[in-house]
């Protein structure tokens, strides 16, 4: 009887993670869309800037269409004084890539430098947001 319930454990658990990696690879080839940004975890740091060499910030960010269906943007936000100028509007094909432009001043006081972007598409997962982060010091 120990043996039974060894034997049906065993096949259990071997189903269940059968039915895993099916689940898995139906996700990775899911329909439709998928956004991605280019910048690696959604982050791009823009390191250490020193007051007396601040300048403005104008950032050309690249995503891509990773899905097998073209993506639409439907808006793209900004915070904080951050000023969206363009982004792209027609559809990008699967496997194209994209680009939005951002542009901010950063105040000349030491502090950290904390900007998001919001971007909303016809991604199964709806939106999708970018960190921008940095310092600003004294030399």
């Amino acid at each position: 009887m120990k043996n039974l319930f060894s034997l049906l454990s065993v096949i259990l658990i071997g189903s269940f993670s059968i039915m895993g990696a099916f689940a898995q690879e139906g996700q990775d080839k899911a329909d439709g869309p998928k956004f991605e940004f280019k910048a690696e975890n959604n982050r791009i740091d823009l390191g250490t800037m020193h007051i007396d060499a601040i300048e403005e910030v104008n950032l050309e960010i690249e995503f891509e269409n990773k899905g097998n269906k073209p993506l639409i943007l439907s808006t793209v936000r900004a915070c904080c004084g951050t000023q969206v100028r363009s982004y792209t509007e027609e559809p990008v094909n699967p496997g194209d890539i994209g680009v939005i432009e951002v542009f901010f001043r950063v105040a000349p006081r030491p502090h950290n430098i904390n900007r998001s972007v919001l971007v909303m598409s016809n991604d199964s997962a709806g939106r999708k947001l970018l960190r921008i982060g940095g310092r600003v010091e004294e030399k």
